[in-house]
């Protein structure tokens, strides 16, 4: 295969030209590099460095020459920037990190290294992770002199979907074979479906979370994106794996090969498919391409059983009450004190904080800052923390009575499909679009989008599949036979 093809290829297939010579991992950081310069428009990544870039690439050449390959030697791949990283800045695409330079790597950046992967740069996401459009990031992308939102590929007037929409983007538009995300309410599955590629949140837990920067640290959860479900299983088996002396919320669980069980038969499958998911507000876009998912999986012998959720309407006021209060505490670290932007004149330290604080936050941060400070202030945390709290177990429990009835559960990931920039001003609006993926969060459960087909203007449709705790082979298995049965996922925008 000529190397001008590399970004056709997704991570198993560059892999094994890797492992056989045919190609150097040289040669393909190269590629992807040129890519990234020729398609700066999208705004997808935040920070490249060449030189650390071929280096780290040197060195799976030799490893590879010497007969030691790691299992993804040479493969490249970049990370939201909210994985803190000691060869490139991390800044969580926010002013109050500008320049901010880790002296650790995040331990999914590490396990990935360990693993042979070549890290070609940060890419852009909602500052802090909070936001469903990825317009909310405040660093200026690569070739670019000031902040702006990452654009679509399928369609440049359109979001890629947030949190992680520059590690959809730049997947989407083959700038990389995979990329890093992290779902806290949806923030893998939303973009994954908004730019048509597969993305995984495991469950929580699964993933350590040392290094990465924290948002909800109940919910926050990281996960890859690829093209296709058996490049997510692949470098989730890298990903995951116990971290007890790092981080305290990761799950005493070893680490699983998932791509063992890819090829399973899908006869009697029992998809759940939740009546709550198809009602009032649901496109009929997004309807039709899901429905044709779902008929898919029935000639390849999964069977369909209705099932309830129904909590699911108030997930968005649970999550928007307890992922903004973790947050206004997660976040009162970054005061100007210890790093990051500290205001250049106050008068005292409490005026540092204020103007520091102000000067460096953007609006929707400062928005969840706000009410999660409101909700946990003495004479709301009972009437609005604590209830919160008390809704979250009932759609745990929810999801619990669904799977004596099925194995695992399918659904639209988002109402509708990507929509224009700026069209969605309202933060309300916003907050809604993920009604479909918030339910899985709160329950902690693993979930992950497949592209399932396209709809109005040729925009992409994500099918969501969430299931059990710890049963992300099955699910992986369940997307990995679609897409041998489709090829949606096979499909790239027009000039890319």
């Amino acid at each position: 295969m000529s190397n001008t093809d590399l970004h056709n290829l997704g991570v198993a297939q560059l892999a094994a030209l890797l492992r056989g010579k045919q190609v150097s991992a040289v040669e393909a950081a190269q590629h992807f590099l040129t890519r990234a310069r020729a398609h700066q428009h999208l705004g997808a990544y935040l920070a490249i460095d060449e030189d650390v870039t071929l280096a780290q690439a040197r060195a799976q050449d030799a490893g590879i020459a010497a007969g030691a390959a790691a299992p993804l030697a040479g493969v490249p791949i970049a990370h939201k920037d909210i994985f803190v990283t000691r060869d490139f800045p991390t800044t969580a695409a926010s002013r109050i990190l500008a320049g901010y330079r880790s002296p650790f790597d995040a331990t999914v950046v590490a396990r990935l290294t360990q693993a042979g992967c070549v890290t070609l740069g940060k890419l852009s996401c909602d500052e802090f992770a909070m936001g469903a459009s990825n317009e909310n990031a405040a660093i200026a992308p690569v070739g670019h002199d000031a902040a702006q939102p990452v654009r679509n590929p399928w369609n440049t007037e359109h979001v890629p979907g947030g949190s992680s929409g520059g590690s959809a983007a730049a997947v989407a538009a083959r700038l990389v074979p995979a990329a890093t995300g992290t779902d806290t309410g949806g923030s893998i599955r939303q973009p994954a479906s908004f730019c048509g590629i597969t993305g995984i949140k495991p469950t929580y837990g699964r993933a350590s979370r040392y290094g990465m920067i924290a948002f909800a640290s109940s919910l926050d959860q990281a996960g890859p994106m690829a093209r296709s479900a058996e490049d997510c299983a692949l470098l989730l088996s890298q990903i995951c794996g116990p971290d007890p002396e790092r981080d305290s919320t990761s799950l005493d669980r070893p680490a699983e090969d998932f791509t063992a069980r890819l090829n399973d038969s899908l006869d009697g499958l029992r998809i759940g498919v939740p009546t709550e998911f198809f009602g009032e507000g649901l496109a009929g876009d997004v309807r039709a391409a899901v429905d044709a998912a779902l008929k898919e999986y029935e000639k390849l012998g999964a069977r369909l059983v209705p099932i309830h959720l129904p909590r699911t309407e108030l997930s968005v006021p649970v999550y928007y009450i307890l992922a903004p209060a973790e947050a206004s505490s997660n976040l009162s670290r970054f005061d100007g004190v210890r790093y990051g932007h500290r205001a250049t004149q106050y008068t005292d330290l409490l005026d540092m904080y204020k103007k520091t604080r102000s000067q460096g936050f953007g609006d929707e941060v400062k928005r969840r800052i706000m009410i999660g400070t409101y909700v946990l202030s003495e004479g709301y945390y009972d009437a609005y923390y604590l209830q919160a709290q008390k809704i979250r177990r009932m759609i745990a429990d929810d999801f619990q009575a669904a799977f004596r009835q099925c194995d695992l559960i399918a659904g639209p990931v988002a109402p509708t499909t990507a929509w224009r920039l700026g069209s969605q001003t309202d933060p309300v609006t916003n907050y809604l679009a993920d009604i479909y993926t918030l339910p899985a969060s709160l329950a902690g459960l693993p979930g992950m989008s497949v592209p399932a087909g396209f709809g109005a203007g040729g925009m992409p449709v994500g099918l969501q599949l969430i299931g059990n705790y710890f049963d992300e082979a099955r699910l992986l298995n369940a997307a990995h036979r679609l897409q041998q049965a489709t090829d949606f996922h096979l499909r790239a925008p027009e000039g890319i």
